[in-house]
């Protein structure tokens, strides 16, 4: 049936961003886990619109197909941006639509249960709030909604508890063939349930959703396509991927009715838990079919009963919207394929959220989250960022009553503080990076509060140092050997650090007063307390000495550069942090100026990782180690962070890059290569240290300066020319061109003011 749009509720008036008019709608059904339910309207335009904005939010996913072409492959975000709220998505769709009768199809699916990155509303819905050149087109009764009679459940094994998708099982004898095409005949399919306009229980308050539609890479051969036979002989077929991606698998068959394929993942059991798979029962003849759940491996595998035509294997990658604009690129060939994996990692853990893995979990831990934001500001274009501005805001919004915070949010079925990955969240390497980095204040200005409320929480003991708090579940990090006492009050150190700096940019002088004198009590205290004469040890801890709170010591700057050589020798001999911590403990060395330390200290401990297949870099030392060892975890990829940061070093100082500097740290590499994508453009450097020579080409973006120092390491430099005109001769600067100020000779450094543009420097003894 045709039906016209019902416009007069609204028409020719402005509308309040806030004000919604549609209805949230669904079926008659009780709602249970994995529904899947199919929504059909139909609307006659008088005319080719030339704008029509629709907003549209589900539980839990969504399909959008307009006069028969896909528009939205997996939209709507899970829930949600607080513990009650839901996300909504907008978009145009004037470019879809045409002057005559339209039809709109939407496939939801409804999660129906709790995991630790979705929770559920408790109510399958759809609704869809369109305004077209002034009209509105508004999901209400007039709609049609049925569930999808082919979707059902598979047997066992389920997704492990933490996980809120579902196996699928697509029965083809049940499916209604044609039902996303515009002349498809839906006058039989009953009309949908209104529950209510938004804001509503139980889906309540909508959110825009603050991050990019996916990347949709299209369907696509396997690498090795050609390896499998055309008619199954019943064995498994295993067809590999580039590289670990989220995907979603396709076939073309023939095939008799009622014959069951199961399609799932190399790493189905990745992480010692059962993930996703899919099930698909054929129907007579010629037919093909992608499971729209992705899944996520190096290789998908299909078991497909023998004699059974195949026609086409294919797979969908899609990922989160964002260019690997960041490069880096050194004479090190383990280093480049170490931050080659990295980045690969770095990908996969992004979707919704950023993740500690995309298949046993797929939850937004916070301590993972922190090292993967400071990878991405270094690998991918700024789009990236709104990720992490999302977590930052969820983190926030989730706070307790009680203030207290944790992850992984959204949450439907964890709800425990893990105290150390709170502090390091909303503190120097959480929060403050974030800012620093992107120049937001005004998301560090909504989330402060928090902050404030959070870090009072915590007491210091009457000797200064922080009371240890266990919250609910006191996590220091995988492995053994964790001095809890110094990791709580290193970790709670530099959330004050990082709190401070917040304070005083948002103008809170009296909150850092109280700051710096909290900060002062554990200064006077730490060294006195913990420091041995030889290593940092609490009172009454019997383990082996603890690397990770010697990097803790270094990079709150509680060290002083008279332990340095003392703490560089615990680093030699102490490797008890997991590949999490140990990038704080590389950061450490590259900040006591041991770059060369840093790197033969990560090619020894990523050894095994980096030669071994896989694509991505794992979540502990071993495949199947602590916490279950999944082979794709991004915190592991803190030195693709620290190769740019420090060995290129590239680097604001102020933030959103107003300023920044480029004071490298090359350590035994020769040559450095690297693309830095900052929020004002793209920042490219070229290094160049020869026996007789350093050079340095720099390409600054405009609205920058940047502060460059030339390395002197076990150099006596006599020259420096810069752009061709001699700026150093024998200790002093020289004639110095437009764009170029001296700023001072460092122990480390002769350092120069550059305004933008292209700067070509040689240093020579």
């Amino acid at each position: 049936m045709i039906r016209v749009c019902v416009c007069a509720l609204a028409m020719g008036s402005a509308r309040a961003a806030v004000d919604w008019q549609a209805a949230w709608i669904g079926v008659a059904e009780k709602p249970a886990p994995n529904q899947w339910i199919a929504y059909r309207e139909t609307v006659r335009l008088d005319r080719e619109p030339q704008r029509a904005v629709a907003r549209i939010a589900a539980d839990s996913k969504y399909w959008l197909w307009i006069n028969g072409e896909p528009v939205v492959f997996e939209g709507q975000l899970k829930r949600g941006p607080t513990p009650e709220d839901t996300y909504y998505d907008e978009l145009d769709l004037a470019a879809h639509l045409h002057r005559g009768d339209n039809t709109i199809a939407v496939l939801v699916w409804y999660f129906g249960k709790q995991g630790f990155s979705h929770k559920s509303s408790g109510q399958a819905g759809f609704v869809f709030d369109a305004e077209v050149d002034g009209e509105w087109l508004l999901s209400g009764a007039g709609w049609k909604a049925m569930l999808h009679p082919a979707y059902g459940n598979t047997g066992e094994p389920h997704p492990n508890f933490r996980l809120p998708e579902s196996n699928i099982r697509f029965d083809a004898r049940r499916d209604i063939v044609g039902w996303t095409n515009a002349d498809y005949d839906d006058s039989d399919w009953p009309a949908a349930i209104e529950f209510g306009t938004p804001p509503c229980a139980p889906w309540n308050r909508l959110v825009a959703r603050p991050i990019p539609f996916w990347k949709d890479f299209g369907l696509k051969d396997y690498a090795d396509a050609g390896d499998f036979p055309r008619v199954s002989d019943g064995e498994t077929i295993e067809l590999k991927l580039p590289y670990n991606a989220q995907v979603t698998p396709y076939l073309k068959i023939e095939a008799p009715a009622g014959q069951a394929i199961d399609i799932r993942m190399d790493n189905y059991l990745g992480g010692g838990s059962a993930n996703v798979r899919a099930e698909y029962i054929t129907r007579a003849g010629v037919q093909e079919y992608e499971t729209l759940g992705w899944m996520n491996g190096h290789a998908a595998r299909y078991t497909i009963p023998a004699g059974i035509k195949i026609l086409a294997l294919k797979y969908r990658e899609t990922g989160y919207d964002t260019e690997f604009a960041g490069t880096f690129e050194c004479d090190d060939a383990f280093l480049n394929r170490y931050r080659q994996k990295a980045l690969r990692t770095l990908y996969i853990t992004m979707r919704d959220t950023y993740y500690d893995c995309p298949d046993r979990e797929r939850a937004q831990w916070w301590g993972d989250m922190v090292n993967e934001m400071g990878e991405a500001f270094y690998a991918l274009d700024p789009r990236a960022s709104l990720l992490a501005k999302k977590g930052i805001l969820e983190l926030a919004n989730w706070q307790r009553e009680d203030n207290t915070l944790f992850s992984p949010v959204p949450a439907g079925s964890w709800d425990k503080e893990l105290p150390m990955q709170m502090l390091n969240s909303v503190g120097y390497f959480g929060f403050w990076t974030y800012y620093l980095y992107t120049g937001d204040l005004e998301t560090i200005r909504t989330v402060y509060p928090a902050v404030k409320r959070y870090l009072a929480v915590w007491e210091l003991g009457e000797n200064g140092l922080v009371v240890p708090r266990r919250g609910g579940w006191a996590w220091g990090d995988w492995g053994r050997n964790k001095d809890m006492t110094i990791l709580f009050n290193g970790w709670y150190y530099l959330a004050l650090k990082g709190q401070l700096n917040m304070a005083e940019e948002l103008g809170e002088t009296e909150d850092a007063k109280t700051i710096k004198a909290k900060m002062a009590g554990i200064e006077n205290h730490f060294n006195k307390t913990f420091w041995t004469g030889k290593a940092y040890r609490s009172p009454g801890y019997k383990g082996q000495t603890d690397d990770r709170v010697h990097a803790l010591a270094v990079v709150a700057g509680l060290a002083q550069p008279d332990q340095f050589d003392a703490i560089r020798e615990v680093f030699k001999t102490s490797m008890h942090a997991s590949p999490y911590m140990e990038k704080y403990v590389c950061e450490a060395l590259y900040q006591m100026g041991f770059a060369d330390d840093a790197i033969a200290r990560t090619k020894k401990r990523f050894q095994i990782m980096v030669d071994h297949p896989h694509t991505t870099l794992w979540e502990d030392w071993t495949i199947g180690g602590s916490g279950g060892g999944t082979i794709n975890h991004a915190w592991c990829g803190g030195m693709l962070t620290l190769l740019s940061q420090y060995g290129a070093g590239v680097a604001p100082t102020k933030p959103g890059y107003e300023t920044y500097h480029v004071l490298p740290q090359m350590g035994p590499l020769k040559a450095i290569r690297t693309t830095v994508p900052s929020v004002r453009g793209d920042i490219r450097l070229e290094l160049l240290n020869e026996p007789d020579a350093f050079s340095m080409t720099l390409t600054s973006p405009a609205g920058t300066s940047a502060i460059v120092g030339i390395p002197k390491a076990d150099r006596n430099v006599a020259r420096i020319e810069a752009n061709g005109t001699l700026v150093w001769r024998d200790g002093k600067p020289a004639q110095l061109p437009d764009g170029l100020t001296f700023v001072e000779n460092t122990e480390h450094y002769i350092q120069f003011k550059v305004q933008p543009g292209r700067w070509a420097f040689t240093a020579n003894d």
